[in-house]
């Protein structure tokens, strides 16, 4: 079941509001995310009543975009391993996202939501487990074992979603955060402070994706999502050097691997929208959107699948000419 209408973003921000969150763990850092938190049976049970007063589920791509809506059967889920069990005993795919603060639950904070929990609204045919978790990077996703966590359970016909660098730049010459991964464009090492040898971002991303399609399942390859576009009063976006690495590391491993360029996406729907809508997608700083701000994200998500060919797009509920945008 689908259908097709327009909100506004005030009307948006109270259907997103209405999304029951499971917070992740909270990281140390620039882009750390809330502590532990579970909603209960009955909290779901109301936000789900009040999600389907709205025609089931919410994605959103602007304050005039056309907005589709399925039943919940693509259910958010918070830990590959929680859900191994039943993905065992069922055909249905799984889609496995991979990445910090900004793709999780709870997201930055207080006000601010990641925009892997409104992405199963836009899927059908498939589970989602958000395994993204605030303040990680290429490097300390990979040496917490969490990629090695997500290629425990997946399988043949599953995706998974791999989106990093908000944490992953920075200096190893003076100090260590475990986050900052060793600059370059290859698979040049660097030595921390501590001791540690540290590869770069494609070395990590091309080894974590490689884990998933010795496995059979596909992987997405995606830039980070942009810092607010719009901050200074006119929107500009300049992709970072992890555009081109997200890219390289998607070739190297081969068809198995799509790159998705999500960050141009978004800045062009932000741009369109236009400095003062965007800077109050912002409440805290310029890289954690709100709720209202993170369904355009993960709609423009959405657009660049649809746009891509990746096989997951025949799971999408939306078309393109329901998400404002055009392929980059």
């Amino acid at each position: 079941m689908k259908s097709f209408f327009s909100l506004s973003l005030a009307a948006l921000a109270a259907v997103a509001a209405a999304v029951p969150v499971e917070h992740g763990p909270g990281r140390v850092g620039p882009h750390g995310g809330p502590g532990s938190s579970k909603y209960s049976s009955s909290a779901v049970a109301a936000s789900t009543t009040a999600a389907a007063a709205t025609s089931s589920a919410v994605v959103a791509a602007s304050s005039s975009v056309a907005v589709s809506s399925v039943a919940v059967s693509s259910v958010a889920v918070s830990s590959a391993t929680a859900v191994a069990a039943v993905a065992s005993s069922s055909s249905t795919p799984t889609v496995y996202l991979a990445g910090d603060s900004t793709m999780a639950k709870g997201g930055g904070g207080t006000g601010t939501e990641g925009w892997g929990v409104f992405l199963p609204y836009s899927l059908t045919g498939v589970k989602v487990v958000n395994d993204a978790k605030a303040g990680t990077s290429a490097r300390s996703y990979t040496n917490e074992s969490r990629f090695q966590d997500i290629a425990d359970v997946v399988t043949s016909g599953d995706w998974v979603i791999i989106e990093f660098g908000h944490n992953d730049g920075g200096s190893l010459s003076t100090t260590d955060n475990l986050r900052t991964d060793c600059y370059g464009a290859g698979s040049e090492t660097c030595t921390s402070v501590n001791g540690d040898i540290v590869q770069t971002y494609p070395t990590y991303i091309t080894a974590a994706a490689k884990l998933m399609t010795a496995k059979g399942a596909q992987v997405i390859i995606s830039p980070p999502t942009p810092d607010n576009p719009c901050e200074t009063g006119t929107c500009s976006y300049t992709a970072p050097r992890f555009t081109a690495y997200a890219n390289s590391s998607a070739a190297a491993v081969g068809s198995m691997a799509t790159f998705i360029d999500h960050g141009q996406h978004v800045a062009n729907a932000f741009e369109a929208l236009g400095p003062t809508t965007v800077d109050a997608f912002y409440p805290n700083d310029h890289t954690h959107p709100s709720p209202t701000g993170s369904t355009i994200v993960a709609a423009q998500f959405v657009l660049a699948l649809l746009c891509s060919k990746n096989p997951l797009a025949a799971h999408v509920v939306n078309t393109t000419s329901s998400i404002t945008g055009s392929c980059v």
